[in-house]
């Protein structure tokens, strides 16, 4: 009796879907051109730090939305944990903008 031997494949990397990045890509870009708005002159700090706000708040929206597979690098968590997060940190940025004197 012959014992056919089957060949065993070595387990693939995971090959890394570049379209799952997309959100966090243009949410990270959406804060860099935010973040040198505020730095080039300092009269753009009550508009930069509104823009942040509406960013984080913009995640939070897309983090809840998307699916845990399609939401790539946004999950770093429980998809609960995530959105309190950025709302969080997304209200008090908003906050802080509004109360800052007009420049």
């Amino acid at each position: 009796m012959r014992h056919r031997r089957r060949r065993v494949r070595a387990a693939a990397p995971e090959r890394v879907r570049w379209q799952h990045h997309i959100p966090y890509a243009i949410l990270i870009c959406a804060l860099v051109v935010a973040l040198v708005w505020v730095w080039q002159s300092g009269q753009h700090v009550k508009g930069g730090t509104l823009a942040i706000a509406g960013i984080l708040l913009a995640a939070a929206l897309v983090r809840l939305a998307l699916p845990e597979r399609l939401a790539g690098l946004l999950a770093s968590r429980h998809r609960l944990a995530d959105v309190a997060a950025l709302a969080v940190f997304g209200a008090g940025l908003l906050v802080a903008g509004l109360v800052l004197p007009p420049q």
